[in-house]
């Protein structure tokens, strides 16, 4: 396949929850974040920094999520918001809606939920 570089995750990741680890309550993060435990409550970024946020097999989360690049391999019980590009791994599963601009999605994958096409304007991941 054929993708532009800046649709891919970046490579450092600041932040890591790990697989032991629960966390109860919302999380801001900027940079790179990786969970492989699990969050109940809500992962945003900040509107001004772009950044990615990796869940891995191993991961879940219960809330909503919004990040410009978003990777997910875990499971995701909430609303989920991508500003730039999502890409869901054969094991990822998504309890809820997903918002998008560019998506990326593998056999096994799961969405249940509606598919929500993000225009061109940012106001919509705002929304």
């Amino acid at each position: 396949m054929f993708f532009k570089k800046s649709n891919r995750s970046q490579n450092s990741i600041e932040t890591l929850v790990g697989v032991d680890t629960q966390i109860n309550g919302d999380v801001h993060f900027s940079g790179g974040l990786r969970v492989d435990g699990a969050i109940r409550g809500d992962v945003s970024e900040p509107n001004a920094s772009p950044s990615t946020l990796i869940l891995s097999e191993n991961g879940s989360i219960e809330g909503a999520v919004t990040a410009s690049k978003i990777v997910i391999n875990g499971k995701v019980t909430g609303t989920v918001k991508a500003g730039q590009f999502i890409e869901m791994q054969s094991k990822a599963r998504i309890i809820g809606d997903l918002h998008y601009k560019s998506l990326e999605m593998h056999t096994g994958a799961v969405i249940e939920g509606k598919l929500v096409y993000l225009a061109d304007n940012v106001q919509a991941l705002e929304d």
